[in-house]
């Protein structure tokens, strides 16, 4: 496969990607974006504990607020990548920003854990969603070569983002309160407009055909082009719901093989990805720390996981490691998954802090290469509606994760089940993942070894070139005959 193992390794754009320039300040806005989208969740357990004494929640009720969260910010994933790809990412980027303040200063005024539920949960995880998902699309539209950088960058904006929220949101409470902190909050959040309107828009449009007028005649325009590669369908108008789905949403993507191996791998690992971040803090506490020592942790997390989302780019876009971006992914799932099961064995504060170094790094690789590895999967073109089908089907686990992790606690009484049970379903899903791809990659080069077999036949069938029944190639009309030849053979040739 000419060294490369991924079959939408080209770009597809259609233009040129800048790989650089106002790219940047792309990538500084889905900085920010990413940041608030992946950080704010976990940051919030800080007042966790506060809010679970004033409405009298159990661990489990308490952990559906970031649950319920993060599955409405991968439940919005199909909305967002269809007005992504009708509207931009841009004006998208700057409506999530909106919600998401306007969720978190209502959610203030809240008096009731159902209050937070609705207002937090729901409404703020779609507002994350339009800030994840267009911010992700668009690096891949700036950048091509350097693309595994970029988004390493981009993604870095989440330890950045929790090593700073985590122990600001405990000042806030220890100042304010949790319901002053939120109103703060909301207000903070708006900056996701400011980085939303970084995102400039480049290259041919990809939204709704818009024929251009020549000379009287309507002409396809060359801006629409693309629109075929991404669809793959008529753009002509069809009538039917799932028709006009489809012109924003390629559902086609459930035929790629590779997607279908993404979506089971990842939708076990996510049953054991955010559960132990978000009982951190919370554990330590049931250990003897105090809050600040608690609330630390998480940012000894953030700061390596800072440093291992850049520096998982930089070694995704080796020559060595690029090519099998698909196996690293694999190995960094089994890495996290390795380390909760050995969380337990961590006594002390101490035994803790180190613990949180290196999930920070496990955490930091596997977020680094998750959406990467999609758009090496299914190309740039196709990877709005990919992130988007994707986020739906991952949402499940991803609510049901935490709340299951909080209910072994409620059971048990000990956070060490929890952990074993989260490393025990990565450490599964990263080997899937392996053995899986491994399979892929080699029905894939099975299938091009058949193509391009069958490209070679033709193309000696019209220059009139064959090959003998020894082997030696001859070149028009009869192939000579041999004293080997049977009357069949001879009868078939003459036939042919």
């Amino acid at each position: 496969m000419n060294g490369n193992m991924s079959p939408a390794s080209a770009s597809s754009l259609g233009y040129i990607a800048p790989d650089g320039g106002w790219g940047w300040a792309v990538v500084f806005g889905a900085f920010i974006s990413i940041g608030f989208s992946y950080a704010f969740p976990k940051a919030l357990t800080v007042f966790f504990k506060d809010i679970q004494v004033v409405f009298g929640a159990s661990y489990s009720q308490i952990a559906w607020i970031s649950s319920t969260m993060l599955a409405a910010m991968y439940a919005g994933g199909p909305i967002s990548s269809i007005l992504v790809n009708r509207y931009g990412s841009r004006p998208v980027v700057i409506a999530g920003g909106v919600m998401c303040g306007v969720a978190m200063v209502t959610a203030s005024f809240g008096n009731t854990i159902t209050h937070l539920y609705i207002c937090v949960g729901v409404i703020g995880g779609f507002g994350l969603s339009f800030n994840l998902q267009p911010s992700l699309a668009i690096i891949g539209k700036y950048f091509h070569v350097r693309r595994p950088l970029a988004n390493g960058l981009a993604m870095a904006g989440s330890p950045v983002f929790l090593c700073t929220l985590a122990p600001f949101n405990q000042y806030l409470f220890n100042h304010f309160g949790w319901r002053g902190s939120f109103f703060i909050l909301g207000a903070l959040l708006l900056n996701c407009c400011v980085a939303g309107s970084l995102m400039r828009p480049i290259g041919p449009s990809v939204t709704v055909e818009r024929p251009a007028q020549t000379n009287g005649a309507r002409q396809r325009s060359p801006a629409d082009v693309p629109e075929v590669k991404v669809t793959g369908r008529n753009t002509c108008l069809e009538e039917g719901c799932m028709a006009n789905v489809d012109k924003f949403l390629d559902l086609s993507l459930f035929k790629h093989r590779g997607f279908q191996i993404y979506i089971v791998g990842n939708t076990v690992m996510f049953f054991g990805f955010f559960a132990p971040v978000v009982f951190l803090a919370p554990y330590a506490r049931s250990q003897g720390c105090d809050e600040y020592s608690s609330a630390f942790l998480l940012s000894i997390m953030g700061f390596v996981d800072m440093f291992a989302r850049p520096g998982t780019g930089l070694v995704a876009n080796t020559r060595w490691i690029r090519p099998r971006i698909q196996y690293f992914f694999s190995f960094a799932i089994i890495f996290n998954g390795t380390c909760h099961l050995l969380c337990p064995i961590a006594s002390g504060y101490a035994g803790l802090a180190v613990y949180a170094g290196f999930f920070g790094v496990a955490f930091g690789m596997v977020c680094a290469l998750l959406f990467e590895t999609l758009m090496d999967l299914v190309g740039p073109q196709r990877f709005s509606s990919a992130v988007g089908l994707a986020t739906i089907i991952e949402c499940c686990p991803v609510l049901l994760g935490p709340p299951i992790g909080g209910a072994l606690v409620d059971t048990f009484g000990d956070y060490k089940y929890l952990y074993l049970m989260c490393g025990a379903v990565m450490v599964l899903a990263g080997v899937f993942l392996l053995v899986m791809n491994v399979y892929y990659y080699r029905m894939l080069e099975k299938e091009e070894e058949i193509e391009g077999g069958k490209g070679c036949e033709s193309q000696n069938v019209e220059l009139g070139i064959g090959v003998g029944k020894r082997g030696e190639p001859w070149l028009g009309g009869e192939e000579p005959e041999n004293d080997q030849d049977t009357e069949g053979d001879k009868t078939r040739r003459k036939g042919d």
